[in-house]
């Protein structure tokens, strides 16, 4: 009987035994942690700080410098060519001459023309100087003779008739006239390196070819020997000769 009752007491231990790890396993309960387990759950940052972390480094994040390994070369700049400048000291001696003479002369001490050709052609070398001020108050291009060939860059002076050149030396403006290139000017040579020139028919006036503006290097057309200019400075130069109550001398020299 007491053998009895002790077998059945420890079939019911066993059973209830098995029965609640039954039950603990059927719960979900987990095992317990080991050390290793809770330091890495501890450091594990949750999915919203790692969010706001990759923001951060999104926004302070700095771009790239990029620099070239080789220098790349800058592309050379176009010189501008610059048409050279008048010698003043020059034009400054022949207007003292000049007036000098339009004193003795009966000539006008206002103004006086003067043309340099040992300039290029290109740039302004036709100067209207005001005697009284002692200054350059204009100045244009103007051409020189072909003597006869097909173009001349280069000035040759002639006084010889016929020779479409180019004479140096001291003019007299004279009266204006309508002729082949329209409204012009008569000279008369004062020396005698251009004393046939009113023979010759050697005017100021303007002609399509000579522009307003200064062309250097290139250089300019030719004449038959007259001193031609643009129709617009031809037109300045109108108003300072019909304004004169006396006749203005003209000096061409190189």
């Amino acid at each position: 009987m007491k053998t009895q009752c002790l077998f059945y007491t420890l079939a019911t231990t066993v059973i209830f035994a098995f029965t609640s790890c039954l039950n603990a396993e059927s719960s979900g309960l987990e095992k317990p942690e080991s050390p290793i387990q809770k330091k890495e759950k501890k450091y594990k940052p949750s999915a919203k700080k790692q969010k706001k972390k990759i923001s951060l480094i999104k926004k302070n994040k700095v771009a790239p410098v990029i620099t070239a390994s080789v220098k790349e070369k800058e592309e050379p700049k176009e010189k501008k060519i610059v048409p050279p400048s008048p010698n003043m000291v020059l034009l400054n001696v022949f207007a003292k001459n000049l007036k000098n003479y339009a004193i003795q002369n009966h000539y006008s001490t206002k103004y006086c023309f003067l043309i340099d050709m040992s300039m290029p052609s290109g740039s302004n070398r036709f100067f209207v100087y005001d005697l009284e001020k002692g200054i350059v108050v204009n100045s244009a291009l103007v051409a020189h003779g072909s003597c006869n060939e097909a173009f001349r860059s280069q000035p040759k002076f002639s006084n010889g008739i016929n020779t479409s050149c180019t004479s140096l030396g001291k003019y007299k403006v004279g009266e204006l006239y309508n002729g082949k290139y329209g409204k012009s000017f008569r000279l008369y040579g004062l020396d005698n390196s251009n004393n046939t020139a009113y023979k010759r028919r050697v005017v100021i006036h303007g002609y399509d070819c000579v522009p307003d503006k200064e062309i250097y290097p290139t250089v300019l057309c030719n004449s038959f020997g007259c001193p031609m200019v643009s129709h617009t400075f031809f037109g300045k130069l109108s108003q300072i000769i019909g304004k004169s109550d006396k006749p203005i001398l003209l000096w061409i020299f190189s």
